[in-house]
């Protein structure tokens, strides 16, 4: 009997040592992250006694803030820039979070470690707890002028403007948007209610064409396919190369032509001429020759193919896989076949061009604020790649310019010096087939940035799902981007 006690008191001291350890784990370890859960209700119910900090964009416009209601007893989410700051705010829920919301929520509910001395002082003082005020990058005039130029356009599509000197994101806009609002109340079956009407939505309003969905680059990508010529060292704007009408491609029946079956000069021409032209027939025999792990490289420096990339919150992957067949290599080179881009990645593009080469990590929030206005965190500019040394990005830069102006370029009418006021824009443009074979469905694309003639400060990434041509109805877009912002700057 004795011993039988003592094997049921050590199993029993075992159970409790146990006990003891993971109480002290859980409790140490694991009390931030379980209480950030969404199903922890004690968490939540408190949540709602505390007000949340306010999200500002760069200009010090409030986007996000929180107030008691009274009828309710808690504080509820306010988002006065509703459809505009959608994509970029996201929303707070009663059970739910996203955007900006959820990637800073630590913060702006005030439970981040690095805010416990603040709230240990309020408590001391007596004033309520409140969370961090989230400063943006975002410039309320680019934002206000990329989400009406989308609107006016009656389609799908996502604009992104980053500042390409530093990486900070001076436009995320989305349309068709939503109001989160909305989603904000706090009666549960208003919730509901409201939610399942924009999830049922067909136009899709709770996805953000800026950053979660991805279309196929088209005649953009011409700037990663001229960048990998240029880093062989064999090749610069002025190098001749073949431009035929048709080119036959290995093991396809159906040749490559360029658009609307045109010629490209003379047959052969320079490479910052088939660039001004957007002759896909120099840029496939071109990709042919460069080979599809060359042209995969180069686009991983421009920031594709990363599933890592968050500002802070994540953004879809964009895309270019590893090609071994010539005809697809050739289709590939001129942004078709399965390469798919984001609005952020547009942008990525004319961002690393303008900054000589070098591609900044985008980045969406500034600084963060405790109540008692002391910073918490500020974020530091960080150099994601460097796909191109300065000299060949001079070189790709002022093929960007032939584009927009020259009189042959392909943009020319739409961002041209008449059609900006006198801005020198530097861009590309891309019409690029969806799969959808109906006229006129093509996806508009252009990516841009200005000023060109000096020190640029603004790089645009716009895409237009069924646009048509880039340089018709995504150029435009682009421009009211980039008066805007230079507008607000006093420039």
């Amino acid at each position: 009997m004795n011993r039988a006690l003592r094997r049921v008191s050590l199993i029993c001291l075992v159970l409790f040592v146990a006990l003891l350890i993971n109480v002290n784990w859980v409790q140490g370890f694991e009390a931030s992250s379980l209480a950030s859960k969404p199903g922890n209700g004690r968490t939540f119910s408190a949540s709602l006694q505390f007000q949340r900090g306010s999200i500002v964009t760069a200009d010090q416009k409030v986007v996000a803030y929180s107030t008691m209601n009274k009828n309710f007893g808690e504080y509820q989410r306010h988002y006065p820039g509703g459809a505009v700051y959608a994509p970029v705010t996201g929303f707070d829920t009663l059970f739910s979070q996203t955007g900006i919301e959820q990637a800073e929520n630590k913060d702006l509910s005030g439970s981040d470690p690095a805010l416990e001395v603040h709230n240990l002082l309020d408590l001391i003082s007596g004033k309520p707890k409140k969370g961090a005020t989230v400063e943006l990058t975002i410039n309320s005039a680019a934002q206000q002028a990329a989400y009406n130029e989308l609107k006016a356009s009656g389609k799908q599509g996502g604009v992104v403007a980053i500042n390409p000197q530093t990486g900070a994101i001076l436009a995320l806009a989305s349309y068709p948007s939503f109001d989160p609002n909305l989603l904000a109340t706090l009666d549960g079956n208003k919730l509901q209610k409201n939610d399942n009407r924009l999830l049922n939505d067909p136009n899709q309003p709770l996805l953000s064409r800026a950053t979660a969905v991805t279309f196929p680059p088209g005649s953009s990508f011409k700037i990663v396919t001229s960048s990998t010529a240029f880093s062989t060292g064999k090749y610069n704007q002025n190098t001749v190369v073949p431009a035929p009408t048709q080119l036959k491609l290995p093991g396809v029946s159906q040749p490559l032509i360029n658009f609307d079956g045109e010629a490209c000069g003379t047959g052969r021409v320079p490479l910052i001429e088939a660039f001004t032209l957007s002759c896909n027939t120099a840029f496939g025999d071109l990709g042919m020759k460069l080979g599809g792990q060359k042209l995969r490289a180069q686009a991983n420096q421009f920031g594709m193919n990363n599933p890592n990339l968050t500002i802070p919150f994540p953004v879809a992957e964009s895309n270019f896989p590893l090609y071994t067949d010539p005809a697809k290599v050739a289709g590939a080179a001129i942004g078709q076949e399965s390469d798919t881009v984001t609005p952020l990645q547009e942008a990525m593009f004319a961002a690393a061009i303008a900054n000589n080469g070098t591609l900044m990590k985008p980045f969406l929030v500034n600084k963060v604020t405790a109540p008692d206005l002391t910073a918490v965190s500020t974020t530091a500019q960080t150099e994601l790649s460097h796909p191109l040394t300065p000299t060949q990005a001079a070189e790709v830069k002022q093929m960007m310019l032939s584009v927009t102006q020259s009189t042959s370029g392909t943009a020319h009418a739409t961002a041209g010096t008449q059609a900006t006021g006198g801005i020198v824009i530097a861009g590309k443009t891309g019409t690029a087939q969806n799969g959808i074979n109906n006229s006129g469905l093509d996806d508009a694309v252009f990516t841009c940035f200005a000023p060109a003639n000096s020190t640029p400060e603004i790089a645009v990434g716009v895409i237009v799902k069924g646009g048509g041509q880039g340089a018709d109805a995504s150029a435009p877009i682009a421009v009211k981007v980039i008066q805007a912002y230079l507008a607000s700057l006093g420039k």
